[in-house]
C-alpha cells in the first residue's frame, strides 16, 4: 500500500513543505499533513472499511504510514460510543453519548497521537525524543517509545497525577518533575534540543500527532453511519484532538462520504482556572494570551498557552461552536455524578464537558432533541486525587446497623 500524503502545509500562511523529512514548525507555528484526496476517493470507499480490523489504522488511506511494517502499535482499537440516557435526562436532553477513549492501550486518547508520532519517528530514523506533558501524553509517549525502541525523556509538572509519573517510570523513560507548569517543561525540552540531540515531540510541534487524533473524528463518523452529531463537547488544553477532528470532518466532506453537509458545532471546554482559549474567543481574538496562575484538577487542560491556539479558535468559529469555561469547584462533583449515573469511568477533563453540557442546555444553546457527543479523554483511575473520598467503616465485632448501611454511611 502506498501513502497518499502529498506535502506538509503551514497552518499559519499556507507555505508548502516536503513531507520526506522530519519537520517541527514553520515560523514557530504548526503544520498540516495534506493528502491527494482525489486518489484516496479512487482507492477506497466507506464500504471497503467494513472488513478491516477494528483499529485506528483501518483509515490507512487518510493516514501517513505507507506499509504495515512501519506501524508502531499497542493495538489501538475502536473506542465505544456509549449512550448516556440518564445523564441526558438530568439536563432535559434526549440524545447524549460519551465516546470512551479511556479504553485505549494507555488509558487515554493520547494513545492515538503518540502511536502515530512514534511510527513516523521510526520512519525518519529518530532515536531519541523528549516531551513535556501534563500527564497522559507522557505515559503514552513512554509506552510507545518503549515499543519502538526509542529513548524517551519526559518532563512533567511536579503535581502531575502520580499514576502518570509511575507509568513513565515503568516504561523506562527518563522522567523528571519540574516545579512549574507544562509551559516550563516545554521550555526545558526546547532548550535541550541542541545539547541533547532529541526530537521535540511537544503538542503540535510535529505534524503527525494531529493525524493520530484525527481518527477520533473518522471513527465517530463511521460509527454513526457517516452522519455526524449536532454538537461535540471536547476538553481543550493543547487542542490537538479538536483540531484533528475538524480536519477529519473536512476531509470526509471533500471525499463525499458524509450523509449531510451539516457539521457539528465544536465546543472547546476549559476550566475557569485555566481558560486562555475561552478568553480569546470571548474577546474575538484569533490568538490567545497566556493564562496567568493556571490551576485546575483536570491536569490535561491545564495548558496556559497553546501553540495551536489559532487552529482551535478557527475550528470552533468555523463550526458555529463555542468556547466555554466551567466552574473549577464543580469538576469533582460532575465527575462523580456521571460515573454514578452511567458507570462510565470519566476523567476530570470530561467532567468539565458535563458541566458545559449542563450550562449550554440551561441556556437553550443545545436543544432537547439535538445529538451531543462528549469525549471522555482518559480513565478516572488515572486521577486518584480526584476520586478520593472517605469510606464508612464497619466493626466486624459490633452489631450490624442495617439502617446505617442502607444510607451508605
Amino acid at each position: 500500500m502506498r501513502s497518499f500524503v502529498t506535502h506538509l502545509e503551514s497552518a499559519l500562511d499556507g507555505t508548502k513543505l516536503s513531507a520526506d523529512e522530519p519537520r517541527t514548525l514553520h515560523r514557530d507555528r504548526p503544520l498540516w499533513v495534506r493528502y491527494d484526496l482525489d486518489a484516496v476517493a479512487r482507492a477506497v470507499s466507506p464500504a471497503a472499511l467494513r472488513d478491516r480490523p477494528p483499529t485506528m489504522w483501518r483509515y490507512r488511506e487518510l493516514l501517513p504510514p505507507a506499509g504495515d511494517a512501519e506501524i508502531i502499535t499497542l493495538g489501538e482499537g475502536m473506542t465505544p460510543l456509549l449512550p448516556a440516557d440518564r445523564l441526558a435526562k438530568r439536563f432535559g436532553l434526549r440524545h447524549v453519548f460519551i465516546k470512551d477513549e479511556s479504553q485505549l492501550p494507555t488509558g487515554s486518547f493520547k494513545s492515538r497521537g503518540l502511536a502515530m508520532a512514534m511510527t513516523m519517528a521510526v520512519r525518519f530514523g529518530i532515536t531519541r525524543i523528549a516531551i513535556p506533558t501534563a500527564g497522559n501524553a507522557g505515559g503514552a509517549a513512554a509506552a510507545y517509545a518503549a515499543r519502538a525502541g526509542i529513548e524517551a525523556f519526559v518532563f512533567m509538572p511536579d503535581d502531575t497525577p502520580e499514576i502518570n509519573q509511575y507509568e513513565c517510570l515503568a516504561a523506562g523513560a527518563r522522567t523528571f518533575l519540574v516545579n512549574g507548569l507544562i509551559t516550563d517543561c516545554g521550555r526545558i525540552v526546547r532548550e535541550g534540543t541542541a545539547a541533547m540531540g532529541w526530537f521535540d515531540l511537544s503538542t503540535l510541534k510535529e505534524p503527525y500527532r494531529i493525524e493520530g487524533k484525527k481518527t477520533m473524528g473518522l471513527e465517530l463518523a463511521e460509527q454513526r453511519q457517516w452522519k455526524l452529531p449536532d454538537v461535540i463537547l471536547y476538553p481543550t488544553g493543547g487542542g490537538t484532538g479538536l483540531i484533528g477532528m475538524w480536519k477529519a470532518f473536512d476531509e470526509l466532506a471533500q471525499l463525499g462520504w458524509l450523509k449531510s453537509d451539516k457539521l457539528p458545532r465544536m465546543v472547546a471546554v476549559q476550566s475557569d482556572g485555566c481558560a486562555p482559549i475561552v478568553r480569546a474567543f470571548d474577546a474575538g481574538e484569533r490568538f490567545a494570551e497566556p493564562f496567568e496562575n493556571a490551576a485546575t484538577l483536570a491536569a490535561g487542560i491545564r495548558v496556559p498557552a497553546a501553540i495551536g491556539d489559532f487552529m482551535i479558535l478557527d475550528a470552533v468559529r468555523a463550526s458555529g461552536g463555542r468556547a466555554v469555561a466551567v466552574r473549577e469547584a464543580k469538576i469533582r462533583e460532575w465527575m462523580r455524578m456521571t460515573i454514578s449515573c452511567e458507570g462510565i469511568s470519566i476523567c476530570p477533563e470530561a467532567a468539565a464537558c458535563v458541566g458545559a453540557l449542563e450550562q449550554l442546555a440551561e441556556e437553550g444553546w443545545i436543544g432537547a432533541d439535538e445529538e451531543v457527543v462528549i469525549y471522555n479523554t482518559g480513565a478516572a483511575q488515572k486521577y486518584p486525587a480526584a476520586m478520593a473520598g472517605e469510606l464508612p467503616r464497619i466493626d466486624k465485632d459490633a452489631p450490624l446497623d442495617w439502617d446505617r448501611i442502607a444510607r451508605g454511611g
